[in-house]
């Protein structure tokens, strides 16, 4: 396939482009043509949180068949996690000046800090939230989803409306996650300033770096023993579970662990964005996780992160160049996608490349006889 011709060549430009644009924004001067602003690798490093957002979609929707339209959730979620402990970070340091409330409960005149917030001072405990937290709202999603063997269109409505009851839970005031808010105003993580061109770097490298292994977990699970059950799963579920496999668990566990991938996109996007609130949720958000999948093809890995890529360079681009129609033209783009690239980027570079046979000789032509050429 070309997709696993074209791992190795995007495992290498995702480390070379990293490479190339920290030198220049952290060695060219600022006054230097060829430097690259902190804004510029800001921006590429939300790029890469939502590709590896897509590589995790692509993992069960494109390997297992499941269409979720609420990774969403899972990728607010790590976003939250990893935003109450930027949250506790900042300390007395806050508009109020408490040095234990946020300043947004301070506001609404909490007494005390909820018990779900213990823990997140540390940095190791909001990491570890970052993981389990999605992890054990798609196990506990799933368990039930698919051991009731909800499948289809089916478990895409459970999934968006899970995505749509957790964004109205999140804006009330009082669930203690700021309300329409969210979280914002971050001053630092690990002791280093968030607004410092250093840490912005090394926050574009971590992501990069994620992007890397979330591909190589994938590509991992799909190559395996596992992978080859998935597949099966994705194309017959029903004679799978006949063989003896047990469907539900399969299903079950790469469920999780995308689950999680998206939380940790989350996780990374937050500190560099600088804010998370309850508009993450947006099922709208899901669904164009999806379509960044099928943009640059399901089924290969290596087209989520392409198409995660393209689509929201084309998106930074037609809200810059055309303000008032950029919907018009995002959408534009996905109809010309569908009609004319349905497999994706991935497809239309299999299509090129693809050798074009001679065509095939018709049995109705005659065939000469060798004895008249004597």
């Amino acid at each position: 396939m070309i997709a696993d011709r074209l791992s190795p060549v995007v495992l290498g430009v995702l480390a070379l482009v990293t490479a190339i644009v920290l030198g220049l924004n952290l060695l060219v001067p600022a006054d230097h043509a060829l430097h690259i602003p902190t804004y510029a690798v800001t921006l590429l490093g939300k790029y890469l949180c939502y590709a590896l957002l897509a590589l995790s979609v692509d993992l069960i929707w494109g390997y297992c068949g499941i269409l979720s339209l609420g990774h969403g959730a899972f990728f607010a979620l790590g976003g939250y996690a990893m935003g109450m402990h930027l949250m506790r970070q900042i300390g007395s340091r806050g508009v109020y000046g408490n040095a234990e409330l946020p300043d947004f409960m301070v506001f609404l005149n909490w007494q005390e800090l909820p018990w779900y917030w213990y823990g997140f001072d540390q940095f190791w405990f909001a990491a570890l939230m970052v993981l389990v937290t999605p992890a054990a709202l798609a196990f506990v999603l799933g368990w039930f989803a698919f051991r009731s063997r909800v499948t289809g269109v089916y478990l895409s409505i459970i999934t968006q409306a899970m995505t749509f009851a957790l964004m109205l839970a999140f804006f009330r005031n009082d669930m203690g996650f700021g309300g329409n808010n969210g979280f914002s105003d971050f001053k630092d993580i690990l002791g280093a300033s968030l607004q410092s061109d250093g840490v912005r770097a090394t926050l574009f490298a971590l992501t990069a770096l994620a992007v890397g292994l979330g591909f190589l977990l994938c590509r991992f699970i799909i190559r395996s023993k596992l992978g080859k059950v998935l597949v099966a799963i994705r194309d017959a579920e029903s004679r799978t579970r006949f063989l003896g496999y047990p469907v539900e668990r399969y299903k079950l566990f790469v469920f999780v662990i995308s689950a999680a991938m998206a939380g940790v996109a989350g996780a990374l996007y937050v500190p560099q964005i600088g804010i998370i609130n309850p508009g993450e949720f947006d099922p709208a958000n899901s669904i164009e996780t999806v379509i960044w999948v099928a943009v640059g093809g399901r089924g290969t890995l290596v087209g989520p992160i392409i198409g995660a890529v393209l689509v929201n360079f084309a998106k930074t681009y037609f809200t810059a160049v055309l303000p008032d129609i950029w919907l018009f033209a995002l959408g534009g783009l996905f109809v010309a996608v569908t009609l004319f690239m349905p497999k994706g980027v991935i497809g239309l570079l299999a299509k090129l490349k693809r050798p074009k046979l001679p065509a095939a000789i018709p049995e109705s032509l005659p065939v000469a006889d060798p004895k008249s050429a004597e």
